[in-house]
């Protein structure tokens, strides 16, 4: 009598286990198909950090955790000033005022600089005059063992010859290697390092400058002067133009600063933060090295978070001013394009 309720019971188990493993089964379906939580995208500490809100497809919606600005404030002699605070600054950004979060000297921030020399053939004559001034150029700037350098050429093929070091006798090493061939791919250079190198640097709390040797024209770069200057200005990167197309061993060519190719570079350099020097002798290229090297210990770095939030790749402007300080003058970039962290590296 005892063994069919027995079986009653067992039965009835079977078919709860049954009905359980159909619903837990059914649940896990469901799950599957149910998108899960989106991952958070960026992070003060990765490139180009960010926060993104769940928004309609069509709209790109984030919050830049800042904008870096790298400050250089000279008065009417042309001396540098370095003993501002952080309340003699205001900043704007589409007439916006903004909120200053982080004010530091440049001195007190480890310096990624890129130096980039055109190896074009055109550059035979001049190659040796630049690779001395790389050389004192880097042994001023390397005084400190918190910052570091790369050492690119560009002619017809860019190439990469030293990554980021301190050590300048590695960089030494490459500089001596280099020859002259080929044509100019300046813009592809400037935009590659750009992209690859100073790109992946914003993540370590450091600055970045660049610096470009050049004797002319771009003749051979994909890139153009807008993309150029776009990732510059993403990236943090005042781009500092040296041009010896007016100096030469050979003589020196005058009437050259009104040409279209020096005006593109002077424009480059300006809207990025940096500045733009044309030589009249090559004996000057080490002086201006030296005026680059005393600008980038002179430098103010300042961030701040912007009000606008949406990523909707216009162009932003920014502005910095002294109002208590009228007779200073002031450069930094002008502004920078509002392009989602994960379209860095797309054409615009």
């Amino acid at each position: 009598m005892k063994t069919p309720h027995r079986l009653n019971i067992c039965a009835f188990a079977a078919i709860v286990v049954c009905c359980g493993l159909v619903c837990v089964s059914a649940q896990q379906t469901q799950s599957a198909q149910q998108p899960g939580p989106q991952q958070k995208q960026g992070d003060k500490d990765k490139p180009g950090g960010a926060k993104q809100d769940n928004t309609d497809p069509g709209q790109i919606k984030q919050v830049t955790v800042n904008v870096r600005l790298p400050v250089t404030v000279t008065d009417k002699g042309n001396r540098f000033v370095v003993d501002l605070k952080k309340a003699d600054f205001e900043i704007a950004e589409d007439k916006t005022p903004q909120t200053i979060v982080s004010f530091l000297p440049q001195s007190n921030v480890p310096l990624d600089l890129a130096v980039l020399m055109d190896t074009s053939n055109s550059v035979k004559p001049k190659l040796n005059f630049e690779k001395d001034a790389s050389y004192s150029f880097l042994e001023t700037m390397l005084g400190s063992r918190q910052d570091r350098a790369l050492f690119a050429t560009f002619d017809s093929q860019v190439e990469l010859h030293q990554d980021f070091t301190d050590r300048l006798d590695l960089l030494t090493k490459a500089i001596d290697k280099v020859k002259a061939q080929g044509g100019t791919r300046m813009y592809d250079a400037i935009y590659g390092i750009c992209e690859e190198k100073m790109m992946a640097s914003t993540s370590l709390g450091r600055r970045r400058a660049m610096v470009v040797i050049t004797d002319g024209a771009d003749t051979e770069s994909e890139r153009e002067l807008k993309e150029v200057i776009d990732i510059a200005q993403r990236s943090e990167t005042p781009v500092y133009v040296i041009s010896t197309e007016s100096g030469g061993i050979f003589g020196v060519q005058a009437g050259l600063g009104g040409r279209k190719e020096n005006k593109d570079l002077k424009r480059l350099a300006e809207e990025t933060g940096g500045r733009a020097f044309f030589t009249a002798d090559m004996n000057e290229l080490k002086e201006r090295l030296a005026g680059i090297a005393r600008e980038l210990r002179s430098q103010y770095l300042i961030a701040y978070e912007p009000t606008n939030g949406n990523y909707d790749g216009k162009f932003r402007q920014v502005e910095v001013k002294l109002p208590n300080h009228k007779d200073l003058r002031i450069r930094t970039k002008k502004g920078y394009m509002a392009v989602p962290p994960r379209a860095t590296g797309a054409r615009q």
